[in-house]
């Protein structure tokens, strides 16, 4: 029994390097069967995602830093989100920032390597003097840095899609956050539909898109590659994989964090689902890879947010510089 077992994992292996020396992505049938992948043959998926990654990135990540520029008393419901008031969950609240700060903090990453720098607010759609401070603040950061300029601030009609573009924003952010069908499960004050419409109006105005999500909210094996693939049909850019950081306070404050193994699986995953989005590291790592750090860049990544997040603390950005230097990995400004 446990050689044909075995031979069901390595014929399955083969398939996953066939699409790969056929320089093709791997089938939702395929995706759907590594999910049940034992965790003794990760290692071998992650280093089938891994010679894809160097295919299409060679040895370059892409490091990515935020400010959280409007803070807390966000009216959105979502269910992992401490910044959510439905919630009890303790967060601060903190007006828009000024421009001048924005800028200074952008500046501060660039001084520490950074290659992209985003302004992120919560809450929906930001009110008129709120947006017209991210836009001085986007112009600036073109103006004043070698930065590239992203943004993360909520639902945006053409008009001001127009105007961030005018700006000199390169890249906005916008996260589906899970596949379609487990969406309702996690947030019921918008669709997933509205923020994939989001998505494909910025590409209609060349703006490129940065649009992921969260693993390990109670969706099941399956729903992850239904979201993987339904990120494929929008074509980001930039795909960031957060693991779920249980806040206190929260409705999915009882969950489980996710394993460094199985988090490592999904990472192969999309990776071989996405070869050609830059595949991004971000939430919930310094828990979920605490003793092994650099596996996710065995197993596909070639992205990461740096510094601190929304409202948690990130690693010191010189340890995640240390880091991915030990692997041969290139964070140049060139990256």
């Amino acid at each position: 029994m446990r050689a044909r077992v075995n031979g069901y994992w390595t014929r399955l292996l083969d398939e996953v390097e066939r699409d790969l020396i056929l320089g093709r992505a791997i089938g939702f049938d395929l995706a759907v069967r590594l999910t049940d992948l034992p965790d003794d043959l990760v290692p071998a998926l992650g280093r089938l995602a891994n010679a894809m990654r160097r295919r299409e990135s060679g040895r370059r990540v892409d490091l990515c830093s935020i400010i959280s520029a409007r803070t807390g008393a966000c009216a959105e419901d979502c269910a992992f989100c401490a910044q959510s008031k439905h919630h009890s969950a303790e967060c601060a609240v903190e007006s828009m920032r000024s421009a001048d700060e924005i800028v200074a903090a952008a500046k501060r990453a660039e001084a520490n390597g950074v290659h992209r720098f985003c302004i992120v607010t919560s809450g929906g759609a930001l009110s008129d003097a709120d947006f017209e401070v991210a836009v001085s603040a986007v112009a600036r950061i073109a103006e004043e840095t070698a930065l590239r300029r992203c943004a993360s601030l909520g639902s945006l009609s053409p008009a001001r899609i127009r105007r961030l573009a005018e700006a000199g924003l390169n890249r906005y952010h916008h996260n589906l956050e899970t596949c379609r069908s487990f969406f309702g499960k996690i947030c019921t004050t918008h669709t997933w539909e509205e923020r994939a419409a989001v998505v494909r109006s910025l590409k209609a105005h060349g703006i490129e898109t940065c649009c992921g999500g969260i693993l390990n909210m109670g969706e099941s094996p399956r729903q992850r590659v239904e979201f993987a693939f339904e990120l494929r049909a929008l074509r980001p850019d930039s795909v960031p994989i957060n693991f779920l950081d249980p806040r206190p306070g929260t409705p999915l404050a009882a969950r489980a964090r996710i394993s460094a193994l199985e988090a490592a699986k999904y990472l192969a995953i999309f990776r071989l689902v996405l070869p050609h989005a830059n595949l991004r590291l971000a939430g919930g790592r310094t828990s979920v890879f605490a003793e092994e750090p650099a596996l996710p860049f065995r197993v596909g990544a070639d992205g990461l947010l740096v510094g601190d997040l929304l409202t948690t603390s990130g690693p010191a950005v010189r340890d995640d510089l240390d880091m991915l230097g030990s692997l041969g990995l290139d964070v140049g400004l060139d990256a």
